[in-house]
């Protein structure tokens, strides 16, 4: 039953008044008394004692089911309080004897503050419905014990739940009281542990106005959350589900707790569009044999302990009974409400109170009352008397105390008529054992409670939820279970990334980086290749890199290795026309010798360029340094010395000049090894201090190993490179001097314009080098050897070629030195 608010304690408060009547409420009554007569009949079970009652209402109020409380302890009745029956010839004391143990309450936060005032006193205090984790606490509830699991279990079977369905985005609607509270805290926690997140947490209030549930309504209307869980009682609910199915809000999956999973006051037409296919936890339940036609045996009388009878039947028939007197609701009705006869068909209506085919709520009450039962047998120590076993009986002259009933009820442990082991655990709890309940419409058009799965929270993790998918039908009858999500997962080869100060179920998917993968769905991170593996282009998986260098296959390969033969061709060419003139002034100028070590220094040149090209390998990487450093020493020494005959040929001209006597042919071949030397030295220091190795450059391009040779000593290839350079700049030195010595065919300005087509060619190497990508490093190099080696071989030896072909009548030697 609900009360009237009053919030005035500014003095005594006065005597609450209930209101409404809760016909579940008055059938969990009805079990209890039903219980125990049952018991009372049995003859095994406190074999000639008889179990009294005293029903109290709390008006479902901390107030009210405190004064309740303390009556029946001490012995002493609260006004109007009185609906229950003791026998004055089996219960000590008579009516005003206090009761040994107290079952009740069914809401969280008046039974806190019973257990709490009670529990120093030792006097049991077993609820059939408070579910509040903040009661397992024995040290504030020293008596209290339940035969309804905790919340603490329901909470972790609705994250599984939530978990099953992968419903990350939920919202909660909760109410002001410590059932409510504690629930949807400790769901919270533990769903965010999970991985989901709240989208929304609307609490109706006590007593909510109009604007308030519009305004709850809002919300849900509004929400991008598709899945709803409600912690509350039917009547809390009531209002608010009145304006969702007002506005025909069918797109919600409602989860709803035990408190009101098989309520069948939102069963009604009006709630069914919206609340079929709601889900929840709900106690297990059975069928009690005899409880139907119990229910169905009661009738008004005008006698005190019939009050709630009385009450029950104006509210069932609408009608108003003669004698219900001031502990009835008669006062709800006018003079023109018609007078109950007394009568009337209890089996004609179908509610809450007469629908038993599957108690829950109930069915904890009656465990409950077996529970004390036992209790009691066991500390009166019933048996049988005198070791006869035909004679049965308890020790009835026995006194004892609420704390020793306390002492026996929490090991009692038996198993009932159904076949459930009834016990508590070291808190007072039961074994937390749950079914979950679709509601579905049946032929009729009628809502059922269908279960579709079950929980255990006693069993090992992950073996504690069962679901038969098959069997659920979902909001809005369809097949498939909603979607509830902020952000939909992020797919293979993206990865998650947050929203400032939105929720971490609120996020945007952004493509993973190169070189980084993500093959499952909602990765919360991208994780990099293996060395040497680069990610396909989806992002999905690692494949092994393409290697690149410059091959001999490729085009730009196949174009620099015939320019390569094409430059040694040529240098054949000439030597052999060299050879077939070498009588000829113009070959025998200037030392015939070194001109063909020239053209021999340049073949080389032209074929070292080779030793660039193709895969790298330890052999090739220290060749081709070494290879273009010396090659290219001995061409330019052999130009060297070629400008200096030119010079000291000049100032033999002079009188008593030995110049050229000087610097012979022994001299120049000892010059040319010198300066060669100094390159082998140079090269082979380098190679035996830090060679270049190859190795695969992955930084170079996605998805591409560069196989490029690299020294730990980068120094070395800059001696190599700038000993060819100095030899370059004093053989241009020297040429440019003799540039205007006069004869007819002056070599040195031949000289000094090849040298200056190898500075142009290196200079400019060194930029393009530099900033050219991968293999195309390795190609402008060699491209700077095939030109510097073609711009010496043309500028030095074509002229030459074309007197010698063409020009036949300069070949002489009044020819050369005419001038």
């Amino acid at each position: 039953m609900e009360s009237k608010p009053d919030h005035n304690y500014t003095s005594k408060p006065g005597r609450r008044q209930c209101s409404g009547f809760d016909l579940r409420a008055f059938r969990w009554a009805q079990t209890m008394v039903f219980a125990i007569e049952e018991i009372n009949r049995k003859a095994t079970l406190l074999p000639g004692v008889t179990l009294g009652y005293r029903i109290m209402d709390s008006c479902d109020n901390v107030h009210t089911g405190l004064t309740g409380g303390l009556s029946l302890v001490s012995g002493t009745l609260a006004p109007h309080q009185n609906g229950g029956n003791t026998e004055d010839s089996q219960c000590t004391g008579g009516d005003t004897a206090p009761v040994s143990a107290v079952i009740g309450l069914a809401s969280s936060t008046p039974t806190r503050a019973l257990a709490h005032t009670l529990g120093p006193f030792g006097i049991p205090v077993v609820s059939y419905f408070a579910t509040c984790t903040c009661l397992t606490d024995k040290r504030v509830y020293p008596s209290f014990l339940r035969t309804v699991p905790s919340d603490m279990f329901q909470v972790q079977g609705l994250v599984q739940l939530v978990g099953h369905f992968g419903w990350h985005w939920v919202g909660t609607v909760g109410t002001e009281d410590d059932y409510s509270r504690y629930g949807i805290q400790a769901f919270s926690e533990q769903l965010r542990e999970w991985g989901g997140c709240l989208a929304f947490h609307q609490t109706i209030p006590k007593a909510a106005t109009t604007a308030k549930i519009r305004a709850i309504a809002d919300v849900l209307e509004a929400t991008t959350a598709r899945v709803v869980i409600a912690f509350a009682t039917e009547g809390q609910l009531l209002d608010l589900l009145t304006e969702v199915a007002r506005r025909n809000l069918t797109r919600l999956q409602w989860v709803a707790s035990e408190a009101w999973v098989t309520a069948s006051l939102l069963t009604l037409p009006e709630f069914q569009p919206v609340l079929a296919g709601t889900l929840g936890f709900s106690f297990r339940g059975t069928a009690i044999p005899g409880l139907s036609d119990f229910l169905l045996r009661v009738r008004p009388s005008p006698g005190p302990q019939s009050a709630f009878a009385n009450m029950f039947w104006e509210e069932l028939f609408g009608c108003k009974l003669a004698f219900g007197g001031s502990h009835s609701s008669s006062s709800a009705f006018n003079t023109e409400t018609p007078q109950c006869s007394g009568d009337e068909d209890l089996t004609a209506r179908k509610t809450s109170y007469s629908d038993v085919s599957q108690v829950r709520i109930s069915y904890n009450v009656y465990k409950a009352v077996y529970a004390i039962a036992h209790a009691l047998h066991d500390m009166l120590q019933c048996g049988a008397l005198w070791g006869n076993a035909s004679r049965l009986g308890c020790k009835r002259d026995t006194e004892f105390t609420p704390r020793q009933l306390l002492t026996h009820l929490k090991t009692v442990n038996f198993i009932n008529q159904f076949g459930e082991e009834v016990s508590f655990d070291s808190n007072g709890e039961p074994v937390p054992l749950y079914d979950i309940i679709n509601w579905q419409r049946d032929q009729q058009g009628d809502m059922v409670f269908q279960k579709v799965g079950s929980y255990d929270g006693s069993a090992a993790h992950g073996k504690r939820l069962w679901i038969d998918e098959d069997a659920i039908v979902w909001t809005g009858g369809n097949d498939q279970a909603p979607v509830s999500v902020c952000s939909q997962a992020c797919p293979p080869g993206s990865r998650k990334a947050a929203r400032p100060g939105e929720a971490v179920c609120c996020f945007d998917c952004l493509p993973c980086a190169e070189g980084q993968i993500s093959n499952t769905t909602g990765a919360t991170e991208c994780l990099p290749c293996p060395l040497y593996y680069w990610s396909d282009r989806d992002r999905v998986a690692c494949v092994a890199g393409v290697e690149e260098f410059l091959s001999f296959q490729e085009t730009l390969g196949i174009i620099l290795v015939a320019l390569s033969l094409l430059g040694v061709s040529t240098a054949a060419v000439v030597t052999v026309i060299f050879l077939c003139h070498k009588t000829t002034p113009i070959v025998r100028a200037n030392n015939s010798e070194i001109s063909f070590l020239l053209l021999l220094s340049l073949k080389l040149c032209f074929l070292c360029s080779l030793v660039f090209m193709g895969r790298p390998s330890p052999w090739s990487c220290r060749a081709r340094q070494a290879a273009f450093g010396i090659s290219f020493v001995l061409s330019i020494s052999c130009i060297l010395v070629k400008t200096i005959v030119v010079l000291l040929a000049f100032r033999s001209a002079l009188p008593g000049s030995r110049a050229v006597q000087l610097f012979g042919p022994a001299q120049q071949r000892v010059f040319i090894f010198c300066c060669a030397a100094v390159q082998v030295v140079l090269c082979a220091g380098w190679l035996a201090v830090s060679p270049p190795e190859p190795t695969k450059n992955t930084s170079y391009k996605g998805g591409r190993i560069l196989l490029e040779c690299k020294g730990a000593w980068p120094q070395g290839f800059y001696l190599v490179l700038g000993y060819v350079g100095l030899l370059s700049c004093v053989c241009f030195v020297l040429a440019f001097m003799g540039r205007k010595l006069p004869d007819t065919f002056n070599e040195a300005k031949l000289i000094t314009f090849s040298m200056l087509i190898f500075f142009a060619v290196w200079i400019s190497f060194i930029p393009a080098h530099n900033s050219s990508p991968g293999k195309y490093t390795v190609a402008v190099e060699v491209f700077a050897i095939l030109a510097s080696s073609f711009g010496l071989l043309f500028c030095i030896f074509a002229p030459k070629c074309y007197i010698i072909l063409f020009k036949p009548e300069q070949n002489t030697k009044k020819g050369m030195t005419r001038k």
